[in-house]
């Protein structure tokens, strides 16, 4: 895995403070879930995928999120908004209708959801929370994928490479068993369950990006992993940070199964806080 150059306190207080989510798509492939809710809302243990995200990050002091919404972006909201309650003690004075905390449980996130409209593209939606950003040098993920990437080594990679775009590539393993036959007869010569894939890197969807993207962006109608990325990378402002980590997204009910069984089992590598 790839070191960094700089102390890492000093790249998540001074450099790095929000991180985008985008949570706005349908999850067609998921459908058996995304029918009733958003994908970032389907439940890995008895916590949505997005709160496994946001404790990733936070882990790595990034506690400031803005969530791109579309799709039943409601229940999303609504899960915020009930975030508090649900993890603490509380009194309920029924009699002027109001209540206390008594004790706090949930994290100390601060959480930003907009609608980014139902048919927007992954590059509009990134678009139009443009005035949450600023000027500020921010992640980028997707809710619906999880790793034990390191993302304090992400980070200082990004600022060492000096670039406006990093991006987390991955080399995902073969999803069914591979075997070989003997000629034309009916043996089987090898085989192996889920093996590594071809040799290609893809997007594994973490990214660090400087505010200067924005301008690879038109509008609505931009896919960010078509037209600005490939842009980014013509003008020579795009890294690759390479990790060979876990790293699962969930695109699939196969996909949920699989981190299901790790979480119940306590095997779950990207639970590092």
């Amino acid at each position: 895995m790839q070191g960094s150059v700089y102390p890492e306190s000093i790249i998540l207080r001074k450099i790095i403070v929000k991180a985008v989510i985008l949570a706005g798509g349908i999850g067609s492939r998921i459908s058996e879930e995304s029918l009733f809710k958003p994908k970032p809302m389907i439940e890995i243990g008895d916590r949505p995928i997005i709160w496994h995200i946001m404790k990733m990050y936070a882990h790595h002091g990034i506690r400031d999120f803005i969530v791109c919404c579309g799709y039943k972006g409601y229940m999303i909201n609504e899960y915020f908004m009930n975030f508090v309650l649900s993890r603490s003690d509380v009194t309920f004075d029924l009699a002027d209708h109001s209540f206390e905390v008594i004790k706090n449980r949930a994290d100390s996130w601060k959480v930003t959801c907009i609608d980014t409209g139902l048919n927007t593209m992954t590059g509009g939606r990134i678009k139009r929370v443009k005035d949450f950003i600023g000027e500020d040098t921010f992640c980028l993920t997707y809710g619906d994928g999880v790793s034990d990437l390191n993302l304090t080594e992400l980070i200082n990679f990004h600022k060492a490479e000096g670039r406006l775009a990093t991006i987390t590539a991955v080399q995902p393993p073969g999803r069914w068993g591979a075997f070989t036959l003997s000629g034309h007869e009916n043996k089987v010569n090898h085989f192996r369950e889920k093996p590594e894939g071809d040799g290609a890197w893809v997007n594994g969807g973490f990214f660090v990006l400087e505010a200067s993207v924005f301008d690879y962006i038109e509008g609505d109608e931009t896919t960010w992993e078509q037209t600005p990325l490939e842009q980014l990378a013509r003008s020579d402002q795009l890294s690759a940070y390479r990790h060979f980590g876990f790293w699962q997204p969930m695109d699939t009910l196969r996909d949920k199964n699989y981190l299901e069984s790790l979480w119940e089992e306590k095997n779950a590598p990207w639970r590092v806080w």
